[in-house]
């Protein structure tokens, strides 16, 4: 059990670390290529902090404990809105101008509905995720589109001054892409083997510990590059990385766990997990959307109403663990 323990923990550091390593140098290698700013934030960066839970639940479908890959989706999502926006937004409120954002919120509903729909049944099959793979194919083709025509954006500027502040030559930025993902790679096998060890031995399922232990591990490289970027100021890409992590975690990270192994999600997933995913993304939305087209604010009360949810949701499950 002990080593257990320590293969999460060990796991847990090293991936924040290869992770952070990973998103610096997937986006300075992005901004060599050519990309713009815009298509960065929107998808390399999006991409990269949801890196973590694709590895996790990618190792943990191929070693048949699905429970885990589809917790360890759910639960970073409500971890990105209660422990990253929530807490963040309690430091300081959070102002709110991208309208690309904005716009990609409604996707996030959408996605969040096909996903309840598709746990109806209290199984994703291969031919759901492959359907989740195929909206994210047209998100990112979406994106592409909308990079083009909107280089105005205020994400623009912030992703800008984010690079510039992390610049790397050609070769290091690959370097640092390649030695990233390697680690997550390493790191993800680790964490897996511990969670599934501690879940057999506290006699609870796969899917608590990833909803709990390793979804919130996974969560704190968004959590990490969010108070960085509020000290920054750059608000727009704190919301921006909790919004994109959130749609590549539903249809990535559960489309390609769902391919390898149909996965099953009891009852509890839908009425527990995904409701409270669901509420949490819909408070989101009202407290960040501007409904006559002004900058919005999220203050520290939201940020309170998130970041409780979060807690008393987190408690919930840790209940459930303590009287297995």
């Amino acid at each position: 059990m002990l080593l257990a323990f320590l293969a999460v923990v060990g796991g847990l550091v090293l991936l924040i670390w290869s992770a952070e390593k990973f998103i610096d140098g997937a986006a300075a290698t992005s901004r060599w290529l050519g990309l713009s700013p815009l298509l960065i934030g929107m998808l390399v960066i999006g991409f990269g902090t949801s890196a973590p839970e694709m590895m996790v639940s990618v190792l943990a479908a191929m070693q048949g404990n699905p429970g885990l890959a589809v917790g360890n989706a759910y639960g970073s999502n409500i971890a990105n809105i209660g422990l990253v926006l929530g807490f963040v937004a309690l430091i300081a409120p959070l102002a709110v101008h991208s309208s690309v954002i904005r716009k990609e919120m409604p996707l996030l509903i959408g996605v969040m509905l096909l996903t309840g729909y598709m746990l109806f049944d209290g199984w994703i099959s291969r031919g759901e995720s492959i359907i989740l793979l195929l909206a994210l194919a047209l998100f990112v083709g979406y994106s592409i589109v909308r990079s083009r025509g909107q280089q105005d954006d205020p994400l623009v500027d912030e992703v800008s001054e984010n690079l510039d502040s992390k610049r790397m030559s050609r070769g290091k930025s690959i370097l640092w892409t390649l030695v990233g993902l390697v680690l997550l790679i390493v790191s993800s096998r680790l964490l897996v083997w511990g969670a599934v060890e501690i879940a057999v031995n506290f006699g609870v399922s796969d899917l608590i510990i990833g909803l709990t232990v390793v979804a919130v591990g996974t969560s704190l490289p968004e959590l990490a590059s969010s108070i960085s970027a509020l000290r920054r100021k750059e608000h727009d890409m704190v919301l921006g990385n909790v919004v994109g992590s959130n749609l590549f975690n539903s249809l990535a990270v559960v489309g390609l766990a769902g391919v390898i192994a149909p996965i099953e999600a009891g009852r509890e997933v839908l009425v527990r997990d995904w409701s409270v995913m669901m509420c949490m993304t819909l408070l989101m939305v009202l407290f960040a959307f501007s409904w006559r087209g002004r900058p919005r604010r999220i203050n520290r009360i939201e940020g309170g109403v998130l970041f409780t949810l979060f807690l008393a949701y987190t408690g919930y499950m840790i209940s459930i663990v303590v009287l297995a």
